[in-house]
């Protein structure tokens, strides 16, 4: 592995968990108001186009931290299905 490489495998992991943050503040606030929907799902999208890229070249760092992605965006999509 090279330095890029873990350092790709890092920040994607950081990006990835950024989505917890969102989430976490609609459940507390109880609201989505100010959610765009279309930039969540448009995310999802991408994010399973990439988990699915990187089992396809075996690549566990690309899968693992997009998968973590997307389920982060679920929860902001189910939060704003519950609260919008």
């Amino acid at each position: 592995m090279t330095t890029l490489s873990v350092l790709a495998a890092a920040f994607g992991t950081l990006m990835a968990i950024a989505n917890y943050f969102q989430a976490y503040k609609i459940f507390k606030r109880k609201s989505a108001k100010d959610i765009s929907i279309i930039t969540y799902l448009i995310l999802f999208i991408g994010a399973v186009i990439w988990v699915l890229y990187g089992i396809e070249i075996s690549s566990f760092p690309l899968w693992i931290s997009n998968s973590i992605g997307a389920l982060g965006v679920i929860l902001i999509l189910v939060g704003w299905a519950m609260y919008k």
